[in-house]
Parts: structure tokens; sequence; C-alpha cells
């Protein structure tokens, strides 16, 4: 009863109090089952976040798990938007298309709302927590948020180590029995270094419905181990389900942290000149830890400044030639930096095409390289195509020969066709030690920064 007329008391004072400019209703679905509850506020700063509510997919806590949020968060100038979504009932597709819908409809209407279309993010509650981490990891591009907080989430689907029936309800009665889609939807398993967006993560230690150790500790490890942008706030006690309730005994500490993390998570310009970096291993940032805050990209992004977006699509062992062992435009980085529209595109690939089992395919390289010039457009886009560095050991079977009289000089040609400009890493970074690791291969820390600032150089003089 206390509980009761606590937040009763919290909600009038939120309407004499409020910051919110406007609110209303959108539906997502014709029948109104799904809908979406905007809270737009007085002064907006360019950052929306879209609610979703727990009740472990069985009903939606959307009180003190949604719309309780919306005057602390308009006050900070933040847009919130809370969606009902449809219940599962086994059929996954539905709660996440609806979320997905939802983060549409903000970016579409950005423009009208007062929203950064690149500063959108989602905050889950318990099972809603394990929604906002599926759209962050398996959403295409257009509706993948560009942050995610979770409060105390459902991450696994092994309903022994979880919550047994967000499990059940999620993945249905036979999927939650099937080893693969457990391991699939159970998300820890699903983040992708650079792709999946940083998180915030908010949790007691004395949660014993939804154990944090085997919950939101495995994302937050996988993040790290990804060297991913996460923060973990671990409180010693409160439960399980306190959302925005003031009767949660660290409410205040919970929303100085919640604040000065979304404070230094800045976002592009909207007007900002989009660079995309396209490569392997050594874009990636292989034994560089951190390497989505210290691999060469992040660098980049330091030495342009502001007025550029550097985002960093690299993927370790990738190859250029199609029918190599890890083609790079196999794989979801490269649709992703065709949908990130950018002005400008640096390549890095065929290291790894050097090697025996895909050299032996080196005939194809040219017309594969030009078909990823092609499907880039460079009528649109600035591309720069980058030598590989010189490989000064032969580890994994990279053959410098191969690259240096072999691929490169078809690289060269193929930039004169298309009026490329070519950056010759090969040449500028040169064959110095003291700048790659032990295997020959990859730059270390000073290498990284030496490949960054011969690319910002070539970007600043166009």
């Amino acid at each position: 009863m206390k509980k009761l007329m606590t937040f009763a008391l919290l909600l009038l004072a939120m309407s004499a109090q409020a910051q919110t400019a406007r609110k209303f209703t959108i539906n997502l679905t014709a029948d109104s089952a799904a809908n979406m509850v905007c809270f737009i506020p007085e002064t907006p700063n360019g950052k929306a976040i879209v609610g979703i509510p727990g009740g472990g997919y069985s009903v939606l806590s959307n009180s003190h798990e949604g719309y309780l949020a919306s005057d602390w968060l308009n006050k900070q100038g933040i847009a919130y938007f809370v969606v009902n979504y449809r219940l599962p009932n086994g059929d996954r597709t539905i709660p996440m298309g609806d979320v997905q819908k939802g983060i549409r409809i903000v970016r579409d209407s950005a423009d009208v709302w007062g929203v950064n279309p690149n500063d959108v993010g989602v905050m889950g509650f318990s099972a809603g927590g394990h929604l906002a981490s599926v759209v962050s990891n398996f959403s295409d591009y257009d509706s993948r948020p560009n942050f995610t907080i979770m409060f105390y989430p459902v991450i696994s689907m092994d309903e022994k180590v979880s919550h047994k029936w967000s499990c059940i309800n999620f993945l249905g009665e036979e999927g939650h029995n099937d080893p693969a889609l457990v391991k699939e939807y159970s998300t820890q398993n699903a983040v992708k270094r650079h792709l999946t967006p940083p998180a915030c993560i908010i949790m007691s230690g004395d949660d014993n419905l939804v154990p944090p150790l085997t919950n939101g500790l495995e994302y937050y490890k996988a993040m790290r181990m990804a060297g991913n942008d996460c923060a973990l706030f671990l409180y010693p006690s409160g439960g399980h389900g306190y959302g925005f309730g003031p009767w949660f005994a660290y409410h205040n500490e919970m929303l100085a942290n919640l604040g000065k993390w979304l404070q230094q998570l800045k976002a592009p310009k909207k007007d900002a000149i989009r660079v995309a970096c396209i490569g392997n291993s050594i874009t990636d940032g292989h034994g560089i830890d951190l390497a989505p805050q210290r691999g060469y990209p992040a660098q980049l992004q330091r030495m342009l400044g502001n007025d550029y977006w550097v985002k960093n699509f690299g993927v370790s062992a990738r190859t250029m030639l199609n029918k190599g062992d890890f083609p790079y435009m196999n794989e979801l980085a490269w649709r992703d930096a065709l949908a990130f529209k950018p002005d400008i595109v640096v390549i890095k690939l065929g290291t790894n095409d050097s090697k025996p089992q895909n050299w032996q395919y080196g005939k194809e390289f040219k017309q594969d390289l030009t078909q990823m010039i092609k499907a880039l457009d460079p009528k649109k886009t600035k591309i720069y195509l980058c030598t590989p560095i010189p490989a000064l050991k032969p580890s994994w079977d990279i053959n410098e020969t191969i690259i240096a009289n072999e691929i490169i000089p078809i690289q060269k040609k193929v930039a004169k066709e298309y009026g490329l400009e070519v950056i010759d890493l090969h040449t500028l970074f040169g064959a110095d030690s003291e700048k790659i690791m032990d295997d020959g291969i990859h730059p270390n820390d000073k290498g990284v920064r030496s490949i960054a600032q011969i690319v910002a150089e070539a970007i600043k003089k166009k």
C-alpha cells in the first residue's frame, strides 16, 4: 500500500513539474495491438530513447518500467518513446518487429521531434532488456539503436540460468528446447566488435529472479572482450523490477550514474562527413586492446575532428576475393558499410588474399575489387584505396612477394580506371619493425597511429 501511495504522489509531482511539451500515441499496427507513447521535451537536445517495458514476455510492466522515466528524461532534453509491443507467444519476430518499427519512426520523424537520427537508443527492463539486446544485435542498420540501456536484463535463453518464462515465451514451447536457438538468442553470443552499440547495464547483486552473474554480467563480459564501450552499475541490493521507482534504495545514485553515462555518450553531428573504414584485421584492430576505442579508425576520428563521423567496418581474416576462405563482401559489416551511406570510404584489403588457398583465385581479384568499387558508387563516394602494409614475416602463410608484385599492381590499375586515390601504405608505412607486432603482420600501437596519420593527411588534402 505504501508503494502505491508513493507512486501516486510521484505521478502527481510529475504532472506539476513535467518538462514534457507534447505527449501523444502512435499506433504501430493497424489493429492498435501495438503502439508507441511519445514524450517530446520542451527543449530537445537531439538524443532519443525508445523504452521497452519488461514483464517476462507475458505482460507489459509499462508504468515504473516505462512511462515513469519520461519526466526525468525530458528534463535532460531527451525525447522518450515507450513501445507497448505485442507479446511473442513463441513468435519472437512480433515484439522485435514492433520495437524496430518504433526506432525507424523516430528516425524518420527526427527533424519534426528535434531528434538527431544518429543518437537514438533503446532502454529495456528485464525481459525488455533482453529485447533491447536482441534489437541491438539482430537488427538491420536502419533499425539498430545507437546505444543500449538495460535494467536487470534477461540475457540468457537457457532457463536453467535465467528467467524460465521469459525463455519459454520468447522462443516458444518447441524453441526453448532447441539448443541452437537458445545459444543464438542468448545475446552475449551475438555481440559483434564495432557493430554492437555501446551499452549501459544496471543491476542489483541480490536479484534472485534474473541472476546477474549469468545474464547482465555475461553481456558485459562479451562487450569487454570485443572491446566495445560498455558500462556496468551493480548495486548491492534492490532485487528485481524497480525500474525508475523511487523505492529503489539507490534510485538517486542510479539516476546520477545513468545521466553521466548519457552525457559522455557523444553523438556525431547530423551533417558530419561520413567515413567508412573497410578492411581486415589491421582495420579491425587485431591485438590492440579496446580496438574500437584505440584502433586506427578511432584515432582517425580524433585526428579529423567533429566535422567527420568515422566508423570501423573492419573484420579480421577477411579477403577481397569472393572465393577466398573468408570473403569480406559476405559480412554484415559490408552490408552495414553500404547502409551507412558514407561520403568517404577507406578500403584496406588484400593482405589475406596473398595466402596460397586464396591466391589460387587471384585472377578474380580485379573483378571482385571492381565489384566492391561499383557497389560503393565512385561517382557519389570519395574512395581511397590503400595498399597493404609490408608483411615482415610469412605468418599465416601471408606472402609479401604476392602482395608487392601482384596485388598492389592490380589495385593501382583499378584505381586508375575509376579515378580513385591510392594511399600507398606499403611505401608510406614502411618496413619498420618498431611499428609491427611480433607476428610481422599487424601494427602495434605505434603502427596504428602511423596508419591513422597517413590516412588523415590524405583525407584532409581533398
